[in-house]
This record gives structure tokens, sequence and C-alpha cells, in this order.
């Protein structure tokens, strides 16, 4: 009954059904979870309880006739004067001249409006009728096409005509556990709380519910992907896995040998790997991509590790032929550059099993690629990949397993939704004497003193990133920008050390030709418009310079900070800035205050939220009515022990207590409401 279209409504046609659908509201249900984003309170005060700029509520008499003022085209004000006891004061009304029919000289009258303590007057907002009873009135995201007053009266008739078919979904057994709210109660009283204690507990209630439904679908879809048992089955030889690990010029720490562990379980399990690989910058996430490409050759299958860009995959392959040395592996890098004949060799090779481990961009997953054996998948910097991609890669095998790696780290609470179907490992470790990169955040003027300061460090034979950030009007103002600091940093250091540019208009190979002269110490400063990428390795580069530090991300700024402090030598990032409002000195702030990637990852949701973060449809985040993943994060953890313990129940589905839940979810699934 609660699917039914809005226009079985009293006032309802097609034209205002069309209108309500514009708020994304379609059926009676939608209408009741359209919840309130804030409420006002309308309790009536005393005149010497309230605050100056208060918005309150003030019962009196109308102590002079309403009188009409109009000024300008369709501007007006409403005057009259009220009286609370034995004090009078001035009321105004902008724009509302038809008010004036409400107000009649010696009754008495509530306005809600705006208090001005020195003026001792009143900016009304609305006129309450004397026998309204209500204390707080919802306020809704609404358009110029809804109105507050329309909504709030279609709401109240779809809880008088419906209310009393509202389903209870939730077990009695968690109702009881949480002390929550019955769910007719709780959708009421979120709209229409008598008290602030009513929309409290309602709104805790709604929370959980969503949470609690979200994270049974997830864990469905984990349970059902791990009961398939269609993976690939990869038997790796334990013996020359030893060997290979044995052989590494450096120890694993705890935390690599645990993710290790996790991941070679999966590898032998029949059940299709979905793992997510969280590690800081620099944790040595690498290693164990190679750890698992090298176990999967053992085994007779083929790896696969796709990047985002052709200079990380060079690196990666660079990194991976380094690891693998001197053991007999076939490598093979495959990107948009590859050229012709050499990509045909490479896709004849692949198809026929004749190369055990392929790295490469978006071009791995192109037509006409191939492969005789595919058995793993690893995706780095997994979210600017698109689900579609990821899917295509591996329809290329016979369902290989996947392993999705990312330098950023994910909050808990963003991994828990979106790769809330994964299983999740974190190396929480850094490799033994990696000294952290120590932070300082500069104003602009102090710029000289900054390069002078850095010459002690070039002196010393290391080198240095000069950022500069994109500026998105114009692509050829992001090279002026470069430019000009490139020239100030020639003069001010040339002929003794040589400064390269990388900016967004050079090609490919050139700017591999300025990367690799760089990684060389042929150049000693590199100047660069675009972010350097993730991942790209420069031991001997200890000084990490960004200019207008407050034109980046939160994540971004972690990022580039990470690409010092890869050597044994102290590094430093140096932002330089004069950040225009709260956000971006409270960036600048984090930044010096930690250099732990999860750390800075939390308090960037914090700042942004998880749509700007994340990029909502990007990351198949779900958009929750009431609950916000930030502020709600400890409800949404006990929603996941709750939903995760009840799949592991045999066969829940057919207990009594749990039929409305499993008709609730199997109804919500055919909708395809989570996962559009």
């Amino acid at each position: 009954m609660l699917k039914q279209p809005l226009t079985v409504l009293k006032g309802v046609g097609e034209k205002r059904a069309q209108d309500l659908a514009s708020l994304g509201i379609e059926t009676i249900e939608d209408l009741l979870k359209y919840y309130p984003f804030r409420y006002e309170d309308i309790q009536e005060r005393q005149l010497a309880e309230i605050q100056d700029q208060e918005k309150v509520t003030i019962k009196g008499i109308v102590v002079s006739p309403p009188v009409v003022n109009r000024f300008g085209y369709r501007k007006s004000r409403l005057q009259f004067r009220m009286m609370q006891d034995h004090d009078v004061f001035n009321v105004s009304f902008f724009n509302q001249p038809y008010l004036k029919d409400k107000v009649e000289l010696s009754e008495e009258i509530a306005v809600y409006g705006k208090w001005d303590a020195k003026r001792k007057a009143l900016t009304g907002m609305k006129i309450i009728g004397s026998k309204s009873s209500e204390e707080f009135a919802p306020i809704y995201h609404v358009n110029k096409s809804v109105r507050q007053s329309v909504l709030i009266e279609l709401i109240k008739q779809a809880f008088t005509d419906f209310g009393d078919q509202i389903p209870e979904i939730l077990p009695q057994t968690l109702i009881d556990k949480y002390r929550l709210m019955r769910r007719d109660a709780a959708m009421f009283a979120m709209h229409f709380p008598k008290k602030p204690q009513d929309s409290h507990q309602a709104k805790r209630r709604v929370i959980f519910e969503e949470f609690f439904l979200f994270q049974m679908q997830i864990q469905g879809l984990k349970r059902s992907e791990k009961d398939a048992k269609n993976g690939v089955v990869i038997d790796y030889d334990v013996q020359r896995l030893k060997t290979f690990t044995r052989q590494l010029p450096f120890e694993l720490t705890n935390a690599q040998k645990r993710v290790t562990n996790e991941i070679c379980h999966d590898l032998k399990s029949p059940q299709h790997m979905q793992r997510l690989l969280q590690g800081d910058v620099g944790s040595g996430k690498t290693v164990v991509a190679a750890i698992a490409l090298y176990a999967t050759m053992t085994a007779g299958f083929q790896g696969a590790l796709m990047v985002p860009t052709e200079i990380l995959a060079q690196q990666h392959l660079e990194s991976l032929n380094q690891l693998f040395d001197p053991l007999e592996v076939r490598t093979a890098l495959l990107t948009g550059s590859t050229k012709t004949k050499e990509r045909r060799v490479i896709l004849a090779a692949l198809a026929a099993g004749e190369i055990d481990i392929v790295v490469g961009t978006h071009a791995l997953i192109q037509e006409g690629v191939d492969f005789a054996h595919l058995g793993l998948v690893i995706t780095d910097e997994q979210h600017r990949f698109g689900v579609n991609q990821r899917k295509v890669l591996r329809e290329k095998g016979y369902a290989p397993d996947v392993l999705f790696m990312t330098a950023t780290p994910i909050p808990r609470t963003l991994a828990i939704t979106a790769y809330g179907e994964m299983d999740v490992s974190i190396i929480d470790e850094m490799p033994a004497g990696r000294i952290p990169v120590e932070t300082r955040w500069v104003r602009p003027p102090q710029f000289d003193a900054i390069l002078e300061w850095a010459q002690r460090e070039l002196s010393a034979g290391h080198q240095m990133y000069v950022i500069c950030p994109l500026i998105e009007e114009s692509e050829m103002l992001d090279v002026k920008n470069a430019t000009e600091i490139y020239e100030q940093l020639q003069s001010y250091y040339a002929p003794t050390y040589q400064v390269g540019m990388l900016h967004g208009k050079m090609k490919n190979d050139e700017k591999d030709a300025i990367m690799a002269a760089f990684k060389e110490n042929e150049t000693q400063i590199l100047v660069s418009t675009t972010v350097i990428e993730v991942g790209v390795n420069v031991p001997n580069a200890t000084v990490m310079l960004i200019i207008d530090a407050d034109r980046f991300g939160l994540a971004q700024l972690h990022q580039l900070r990470g690409r010092v402090g890869r050597g044994a030598d102290a590094s430093y990032c140096i932002l330089i800035a004069n950040p225009k409002n709260e956000t971006g000195v409270a960036r600048m702030t984090i930044m010096t205050e930690t250099t732990n990637g999860f750390i800075v990852s939390e308090k960037d949701l914090a700042l942004r939220g998880p749509g700007e973060v994340f990029g909502n449809r990007q990351s198949g985040l779900p958009e929750f009515a009431a609950a916000d993943l930030v502020a709600d994060a400890h409800i949404l953890e006990v929603a996941q022990v709750e939903a995760t313990a009840l799949w592991q129940k045999k066969n829940w589905q057919v207990l009594p207590e749990y039929q409305s839940l499993a008709a609730y979810l199997a109804a919500q699934k055919a909708d395809k409401q989570f996962f559009d």
C-alpha cells in the first residue's frame, strides 16, 4: 500500500505529483520518508528570557492596528505593535501583506520571528494560530514548486490515511537490545516531535534502520560470493614462494606478513577473492602485490596489475623486475603508448600463456587483449577505476581473484559502505628505519627564506620537488604560473643546480624524459604543474615544496608529502599558503599535526563530507534519508556487527522473527533500491 502513487492523496493531481517528483517524492513511502533537515523551536517565550537575534515565538495582545506600507516593486512591510504582560514591542513582516487579515486589534496572537533586543522589535516569519499545540516546526528541503506548508499538510494526510500500514521490519530482539522506538512511531516523530527528546529517539531508530538494512544487503552479497565457490583455486608452490620472500633485500614488517597470509589464503580458496588492501604512503604495498603475483605464477596462472598512469605502470614494472631478479618471471608492459608491432607481440604472448605478469593502464581492458590463464587481477589506486572497467577485466578470465589496492587511506566508515562487500586488509605499520617527514606551514612572504634554507639540502646532494597548483580556468595559466616559478628558481639556484619542469601541455615522452632525468639526479629541482604521480619513487628527494598549498585537498597534500621521505635521510614538506577561510587553515594545521594517512583521511571526511571525498556516483556510496556517514559513524559500526551476526545464523530468513525483514529485503532487491 505504501508503494501507491501520490495521486491517491486528496489535492494531488498530475501537476502536483510532478512537482513532488522533482524532490524525489513519488510514492506514499517516499513522502513518509522525506524527513525534515531541521526543526524550529516555536514554544512560546517570555521577553525577559530571549537572547538577541534568537528565533522565537512570542504570544501577546495586538495593541495597534496593522498597517501595510509599500515600497518598490512587489515590496511591502506590515507593521503593528504587541504587548506581553506590560511590555510593548514592534512587529514587522516583509512582503507578506496578506497577513494583515490575520491581525486584529485587541486579539491575542502568537508570532514566530527573529528578536532584536536593541530595538525591542520582532521581525516576523509566520503567525501561529492561538490554538496551535505544536512546539516544534519541521523544516524541509523544498523548491519553488512545493511550499513547506503544502508538504506538511500532505505528510499529515499520508499518516492519517496510511500510518497504520507502516510495517515493523526490525526483529524484536534488536528493538529491545537497543531500546529503539517502533517504526511507525519513529517515522511520525521524525516529522512532528512534541519535544526535542522525541526527535532524538526517532532519529536514532531511523538511522539504525537505514544502516542495518544497507548492511544486510552488503553482507548478503558477500555471503553469496563466498557460497558460490566459483573462484579460481590458485594452488601456489609454497617452497618457491618462501624462496622468493627469503631473497628479498629487506625484512617484511609484521603487517606485511599478516596481509600476505590473508591474500594467500584467499588465493588457495575456491571462493572468489574480493579484497581491498589499504596502506599508507610508503607502507610497502608493492612488495605484497609482488608476492601475490609470484604465487599466482607458480600455480601456472597469469597475473595482471592495472594502474592509472603510464609513468606509474613503467615504475611498477621496474620495481617488480628488481624484486623478481634473478628468478625467471616473464613480465611485460602494455599501455596506450605501446608501439603497434610490440603490442602485437605482447598480445600473442599473453594469449599463448608466454607472459606471466603484465603491468598496464586502461589498455589492459581494450578489445583484443586476451589471457591464457588469468588468475589474479590487482588494481592500484582502486577508486580511480570505474566499476565497469573492473568488470571487463574480470570477464577476460574465469572469475579471477581480485585485489584492490589504494594508497589513499579510506576512512573506516567509507570502507564499510563503499567496499562493504569486500574483505579488507590493512598495512598499519611502516618499514623499519623510515623517518617521518617533517611538515611546516609558512606564509608567502617567507618564500625567499625557504629557498635559502632548501639550498642546504641541495648542497648535501639531495633533490627537491616544487609543486604549483592547477588553475582550473586555464591550462595556459598553469604553464605561465609554473614558468614564472621555474625562472625564479633558475635565477636563484643556477648554474650550481639544474632545474627541470613538467606541465600539462607536454607529450608523454617529454614527461618521461624529464622524470628520468630527475630520477638519475641529472636535475636536482623539479617544478611541476601537475601532481607528481602517486607512487613515483625518487629516494634522493628530501624536500617537497608546495606553493599555494591551500588550493589542494588534504588527500592530495598527503600524497604529495609521500613523494619524499623514501630514503634514509630526514625529509621535509613545506606548505606555502595564505588560506582565505577556516577550512584552508584547518587543512594546513592537520598536515603539520600528523603524518598518519588514516588520521588525515578521517579529518578530510569530517571537513568535506563523503560525497566530495569519494564522489557518490562513482564510488557506489548509498544516499541515506536521515543517516550521516560522519556524524553517525558509531551507529554504522553497530549496524554492521548486527547484520554480520544475523547472516551467520543458518537460514535466518525462515525463522518467524525475521519474516518481515526478509520480505522487505527481497522487495528492495527487486526494486534495486541500494544498488542502482
